[in-house]
């Protein structure tokens, strides 16, 4: 029996043990950080403005990584209720991770790898 999306699996937990790295260097670094959101609902034109942006390079066929971190990054800085903010900053770090991901599988196929 084969497992397809083990290997991607373990790749995936490769990355976010990088991510859980990373966040113990900035809490050695800084120590626990309590800062405001600074989130506020007048930023939802520029999640508009992203989002259409995200739409036409899709509907061109030249979307981007950043075209879609972008849409999810401002979506986040115009919701200012903490629950909603939560959620939408979930699929800010999905979308990262996805992208990660896809620069690993790249590197992968440069050096003629399967990943």
């Amino acid at each position: 029996m084969t497992y397809p999306n083990l290997a991607a699996g373990i790749r995936r937990q490769h990355v976010l043990d990088e991510i859980e790295d990373e966040r113990d260097r900035q809490d050695a670094k800084w120590g626990e950080q309590n800062h405001r959101d600074g989130t506020v609902a007048q930023l939802e034109d520029r999640a508009i403005k992203a989002r259409d942006e995200r739409r036409d390079a899709a509907a061109g066929g030249y979307v981007t990584w950043l075209h879609i971190l972008h849409e999810e990054f401002w979506e986040a800085a115009s919701q200012p209720d903490p629950a909603k903010l939560r959620a939408e900053l979930v699929k800010v770090s999905a979308v990262a991770l996805a992208w990660v991901e896809a620069l690993d599988r790249r590197a992968a196929w440069k050096r003629g790898e399967q990943p």
